[in-house]
């Protein structure tokens, strides 16, 4: 099986349907599964804070039947005493069979996966890319909307948004036209822009959502990245821009969904929780039978071969 996941761009059209396939099947019937992992242990080293990927990948190593082993913050680890992140992760290497990696400085994934023989998956770095989200965030496109022949708007901090950047680049591989929405000064980086550009998807980008609401089938809201601002005056500009609310989405349609990689902030009020587009609590709860069909396929899958 694959032994890195670092970005979505690691993924195939085929090994995305495969890893949703298998997440479909846990989903049904979570007890065909366990123990597929014992005698496994995972780790988790997570340099900066996670609420849902740290809790979603030790659920889903437990229901696995495997076990976890967690860094701690960086303050509880050697990482205080000045330890690199490629001697941390070679010492985490001689302790579990895979390693889930968490940093607040893009391409440190890249990095650490060089020093290790374990499997490593990115967990987030920095504002680089956050793969297992995009897995989760598919998962939940496709059970509700579809993954071909949608229209998906994306609005908020593309610039500083991991999860962004690896949904944009996994919908390529799928027939989805792509709307971006944000402020001028949080739009896509341009080196995100060329990926896309290469990869033959067509950048649409606006400043005002009310320009593309109507088109869209799903409408994936991030919240501003406060945490990778380089000033506080620079994120104050912006903050509370791009809020949606209930009557907001009366311009969609009915059956339009509304997602979020959470935390969500103030960018969709409370009122659209109790609405028919709102996806995003089912979203995250999808990030266990996702991690789940992953950790599987790269530890414990009996089918061979390599991914796409």
């Amino acid at each position: 099986m694959r032994q890195q996941v670092i970005t979505a761009a690691d993924l195939s059209r085929a090994d995305v349907n495969r890893v949703l396939d298998r997440a479909a099947e846990i989903a049904d019937d979570p007890g065909a599964v366990d123990d597929r992992l014992a005698g496994e242990v995972v780790a988790l080293c997570f340099f900066e804070p996670s609420t849902r990927t740290r809790m979603s990948f030790e659920t889903a190593t437990h229901r696995l039947g495997g076990d976890v082993v967690d860094m701690g913050t960086p303050e509880e680890s050697s990482v205080a005493k000045g330890e690199s992140l490629a001697d941390t992760v070679r010492v985490v290497d001689g302790y579990a069979d895979a390693i889930v990696l968490r940093h607040p400085r893009e391409g440190a994934a890249t990095l650490a996966a060089e020093f290790v023989d374990a499997p490593l998956v990115n967990a987030g770095d920095g504002a680089g890319h956050h793969p297992t989200q995009t897995l989760l965030d598919l998962y939940t496109m496709r059970s509700t909307v579809g993954l071909d022949g949608v229209t998906v708007g994306v609005m908020g901090d593309l610039k500083y948004g991991r999860t962004v950047h690896s949904l944009a680049t996994a919908l390529t591989a799928f027939d989805v036209d792509q709307h971006f929405v944000s402020p001028e000064s949080l739009q896509l980086p341009p080196g995100v822009r060329l990926d896309l550009h290469d990869a033959g998807a067509t950048v649409r980008e606006h400043t005002d959502l009310e320009a593309v609401l109507s088109e869209l089938d799903a409408l994936y809201v991030t919240r501003i990245q406060r945490e990778r601002f380089p000033d506080e005056s620079a994120y104050r500009e912006v903050a509370g821009q791009y809020r949606i609310d209930a009557a907001t989405l009366e311009a969609a349609r009915d059956d339009m969904v509304v997602m979020h990689p959470l935390p969500r902030i103030d960018e969709i009020a409370p009122d659209v929780d109790d609405t028919d587009h709102a996806v995003y609590f089912r979203q995250a709860h999808n990030g266990v039978p996702v991690r789940m069909a992953l950790l599987d396929l790269m530890l414990a899958d009996d089918q061979g071969g390599e991914w796409e």
